[in-house]
């Protein structure tokens, strides 16, 4: 169907687009690929937590107080762009300068109609399409944000994004070669990261990790240093989103977030993490499951236990997870059912793409307490580790944890888990505490 046909009218969060399909026809990044259909319902999670994010960047005087640079790269459906223009208050948006840019122009006519047809509630902001590379039109001028969201690695893209950063910036950045950063693909991981990682329960968390060691070497570069906001695993892709600043005594420090991890560390391995301030002070009578280690740490690179070279501090920040609360993301992104509705949907549309925007922050603020913490572990590996045969309830063994007065909330991770600064012996104290009765 052609734009002159009318297209499809859609919603997403409190938005609505005009579609040349219904989304229902492609799922997944495949549909990127294909050239027929670029809008993705599988990322709109992933689109809620960046109108989320960019209301804390600029609530927190991250992006400057005037004119807010925006660019959203490879923009496909251009509905990131147009989600930010209008789910943010008149306040917020009216600042905001977003451009789209996509080497598709089809793409972008159907993202501008659906702009003309439905432009922000809120009136605020002003929004412009740029047909090309990425790569070149980043450059143009300074950016307080850019957003990667591509179709496999954006490792091509980083390096002239990073150079078009202002001071004070915030860049989020998509990775659907998980194969690769997830380690089943190992000769692409080392080709592109110049990393390994251990396929087990932890190596998504591992893939973001290298995801952002790779890009704090490229900030860097460019007398530049990052810091995580966000990092999150969901569904086909990894994303992080974090703050580049620039400066060279920041960047100096490189390589003090920078190290490894290995599973089923070593006693010697324990207490060098204990040493730098990577793991929390143990007995190490019982050894943990992984433990961090700092790049100089003399490893064999080639022992299956490691990953690495990976990011080994906090893979987020307390203040802008905490701001991830579901009451927040209805406030911003929940739709309100109206009689006259233009798709003509009913109550329990609305409510489901409720539910929805509830989903893509569940457990994000409770983790933003222990996101500091030593420990993420998966439940089911705990269990086998322990052998004590079902896994503990993450719910459980949290409230068990904070109980004996150790920081510790449910995990946002992709596996069911919790993070928790507590001691080994006392996570395996937890364990074992709530285990049914044989």
């Amino acid at each position: 169907m052609s734009i002159d046909g009318g297209g499809v009218p859609h919603r997403e969060g409190r938005t609505l687009m005009l579609l040349p399909n219904l989304p229902e026809e492609s799922q997944g990044p495949g549909a990127k690929a294909s050239g027929k259909v670029f809008y993705n319902p599988a990322m709109a999670g992933s689109r809620t937590r960046s109108v989320l994010l960019f209301r804390h960047a600029m609530d927190e005087g991250m992006l400057g107080d005037g004119t807010v640079y925006a660019l959203d790269g490879l923009t496909a459906s251009g509905l990131r762009a147009r989600r930010w223009l209008n789910e943010l208050s008149s306040e917020r948006s009216s600042r905001i300068s977003a451009t789209m840019v996509d080497l598709d122009g089809s793409a972008l006519e159907w993202a501008e109609a659906s702009h003309r047809e439905f432009p922000p509630s809120n009136g605020g902001g002003s929004l412009e399409s740029t047909k090309g590379d990425l790569r070149v039109a980043v450059l143009s001028s300074g950016r307080h944000w850019v957003d990667i969201d591509p179709y496999g690695s954006p490792i091509p893209f980083i390096d002239s994004a990073m150079q078009s950063m202002a001071r004070s910036g915030v860049m989020e950045v998509s990775a659907t070669d998980t194969a690769a950063l997830t380690g089943s693909s190992r000769t692409a991981l080392m080709r592109r990261y110049g990393a390994r990682v251990r396929t087990d329960s932890l190596s998504h968390d591992s893939g973001m990790r290298v995801m952002l060691a790779t890009f704090s070497r490229v900030a860097a570069r460019h007398d530049r240093s990052i810091v995580p906001l966000v990092s999150v695993w969901d569904s086909h892709h990894l994303r992080v989103s974090f703050r580049v600043l620039k400066g060279v005594s920041a960047a100096n420090e490189l390589e003090d977030n920078i190290g490894w991890r290995v599973h089923s560390p070593t006693r010697e391995e324990v207490l060098a993490s204990i040493g730098s301030g990577l793991h929390h002070g143990s007995d190490i009578e019982q050894l943990p499951m992984h433990c961090m280690l700092p790049l100089e740490f003399p490893l064999d690179r080639s022992d299956p236990r490691v990953s690495g070279p990976l990011w080994v501090g906090p893979t987020g920040d307390k203040g802008a997870m905490s701001s991830m609360t579901e009451e927040r993301a209805l406030e911003s992104c929940g739709p309100e059912f109206t009689i006259d509705d233009p798709l003509g949907w009913d109550e329990r549309r609305f409510e489901a793409e409720r539910r929805k925007v509830i989903r893509s922050v569940r457990h994000i603020s409770e983790e933003s307490e222990v996101i500091s913490a030593s420990h993420l572990i998966v439940v089911d590996d705990l269990a086998a580790w322990l052998g004590t045969g079902a896994p503990p309830s993450p719910r459980k063994i949290v409230g068990t944890l904070r109980e004996a007065g150790h920081p510790a909330g449910v995990s946002s991770y992709g596996r069911p888990s919790f993070r928790t600064g507590a001691p080994w012996e006392s996570i395996v104290e937890a364990a074992m505490s709530i285990q049914p009765p044989m």
